[in-house]
């Protein structure tokens, strides 16, 4: 175990708060196996560096920070209170409530702790009330200097925030001093806290409470070796018989002992400092293993949040191929399409587009008078319509698609609870997105055609004419052919009429019409991605919002390393 540099370093201090603000600003949101034991990891590295390292590395000559703990009911209170030799703190008559912990410390080191160099989360209150969220500070003429002693919560409290700031308090102690009873020493809950004890090197001593005089070496040798197998062999051992309370107090003789190591650490600062630099030693050690296993966490989450954009990826490219497949397939020509593709040509509409000015002026003015649209707003209606429904048959699918597969991710279930009927289909904007982009892909092929024609000087008279007619040919070519257009002609589905396809080959040529369909489809394709990826963002920003940022395991790997180069 390596130990602590000097106090005049001040590369430690820096490193360990760049560690501590890495460790702070990781965000663990998303729903992973280990995610819930990381947080707790990280807050207590957090809660470590700022209640005991921090403070500890920058005053090494600090008193001594003792802090009693343990099991419900076990006696810690009664046990400072006999140490003392006075009643400073209550003993169990608020259990299991939660209460302010209780700091004694001798008048010349009152200015240690009245501040918020020590446990800096805690207020300090000095009366005989203190409520959560404070911690209690009493000054004792008794207690030598360089000593104090903190009443913590029970370990195994029933009440939540006992527990944490019970632990919380451990983690800030310069030495441990574990009570327990003869009844208990076995319980699970006071192990796994002095195995943590172990892990990160904290100076420990227990008190045996309450042992039956005739019981006390039989318990005691038990005990010594449950702790000689838990790593803890040089760990002093207290027993205190079960007796009469004279007083409150515990009797003299079976307090003495404990109160005498501890005065004389207070008394002899070699030890004191001994017992100082092995619990900050082993603390700065125990960083390693804890900041490791955050950052394999995160790496977690990464992991996570990229399986869940993959399985949204899939669902939305399905989506991507599921529209190009309805463009090329035909199926769009089909129903209302065809019925007024029928009508547009078979009753000449596109032709008359094509006639004088004079012509297309009446026809206008006649429909203006009737109020009827003409064949040709129906077909580009019907093909707007028709192009709508197929874009949100596939986003609700892919919405559906991602949904069902983020819940068979543990990362994926939490996300998705509680927004299934929102997520399940399009986003509410949608529809108006779609519209726009299928009218844009309408004057898209309208400029295409103008475009195309406006090189071709002697038909460009009769194409100005029939800009809107010429448009809606190209449109219907899109859907009709999977490889394209050969042959001369148009195949819709049911069959129709071939003359829109080659009056529109007289106008511009048969390579030039291919090169407009395959352009009107492209166009439409390209609208299409970008429509289903404003969907998807959806998704994303739900990843992105819960996952660690880019880069948060590489920092954290980082002020690690700073840490360890710094330490020497």
């Amino acid at each position: 175990m390596t130990s602590p540099p000097s106090p005049a370093s001040t590369r430690l201090p820096d490193a360990l708060q760049a560690l501590r603000h890495r460790v702070a600003a990781v965000d663990l949101g998303l729903g992973t196996p280990g995610r819930d034991a990381a947080r707790k990891t990280a807050r207590a590295v957090v809660d470590q560096v700022d209640d005991y390292l921090l403070p500890r590395l920058r005053d090494l000559d600090a008193p001594l920070l003792t802090v009693v703990g343990g099991s419900t009911g076990a006696g810690k209170s009664t046990l400072v209170n006999s140490i003392l030799g006075a009643a400073v703190t209550t003993a169990g008559v608020l259990r299991p409530t939660t209460r302010a912990p209780v700091l004694v410390t001798a008048p010349a080191d009152r200015s240690y702790f009245s501040d918020d160099r020590v446990l800096p989360g805690l207020a300090r209150a000095t009366g005989s009330e203190a409520g959560p969220g404070s911690l209690r500070l009493v000054v004792q003429d008794d207690l030598p200097a360089g000593l104090a002693l903190l009443d913590a919560p029970d370990v195994d409290s029933v009440v939540e925030a006992n527990r944490e700031l019970a632990g919380q308090l451990l983690a800030a102690a310069d030495l441990w001093v574990f009570v327990t009873t003869a009844a208990r020493y076995a319980d699970a809950v006071p192990w796994d806290l002095l195995r943590t004890a172990e892990e990160r090197g904290t100076a420990l001593a227990v008190v045996l409470d309450r042992v039956p005089p005739e019981a006390v070496d039989e318990v005691r040798d038990d005990l010594a070796q449950m702790l000689s197998k838990a790593g803890l062999p040089q760990t002093r051992l207290f027993v205190v018989e079960e007796r009469p309370l004279t007083d409150g107090f515990l009797p003299d003789d079976q307090v003495a002992p404990v109160r005498d190591w501890l005065h004389a650490l207070a008394e002899d600062k070699e030890q004191r400092t001994a017992v100082v630099r092995q619990t900050l030693a082993g603390a700065l050690d125990s960083l390693d293993a804890r900041v490791a296993g955050l950052v394999a966490e995160v790496d977690q989450q990464a992991a996570a949040a990229a399986a869940l954009l993959a399985a949204a990826d899939a669902s939305y490219d399905s989506a991507r191929h599921g529209v190009d497949e309805g463009v090329r397939s035909g199926t769009l020509l089909r129903g209302e399409v065809l019925a007024r593709w029928q009508e547009f040509v078979g009753t000449g509409e596109w032709m008359r587009s094509l006639q004088a000015q004079v012509g297309r002026l009446r026809d206008r003015l006649t429909a203006a008078l009737t109020g009827r649209q003409t064949p040709a707003d129906d077909l580009k209606v019907a093909l707007e319509s028709s192009v709508e429904q197929l874009l949100r048959v596939e986003a609700d699918r892919a919405a559906d698609r991602t949904v069902t597969a983020w819940r068979a991710l543990p990362a994926g279930a939490g996300l998705v609870q509680g927004r299934e009927r929102e997520l399940e289909t399009v986003s509410a904007d949608f529809a108006e997105a779609a519209t726009a982009e299928v009218r844009g892909w309408q004057g898209h092929v309208l400029d295409l055609v103008r475009s195309e024609g406006a090189g071709k000087r002697s038909t460009a008279r009769v194409l100005s004419f029939g800009v809107n007619g010429a448009g809606l040919v190209v449109m219907v070519a899109v859907f009709a052919h999977t490889g394209g257009l050969t042959g001369g002609e148009v195949a819709v589905a049911g069959g129709t009429s071939a003359i829109g396809q080659r009056l529109l080959e007289a106008v511009f040529g048969d390579a030039a019409v291919r090169s407009l369909a395959a352009k009107a489809r492209e166009d439409l394709r390209v609208r299409a991605d970008r429509l289903l990826r404003s969907e998807e963002v959806r998704f994303a920003e739900l990843v992105s919002a819960q996952a660690p940022p880019e880069g948060a395991a590489a920092e954290l790997r980082g002020a690690l390393s700073a840490l360890t180069q710094a330490r020497g």
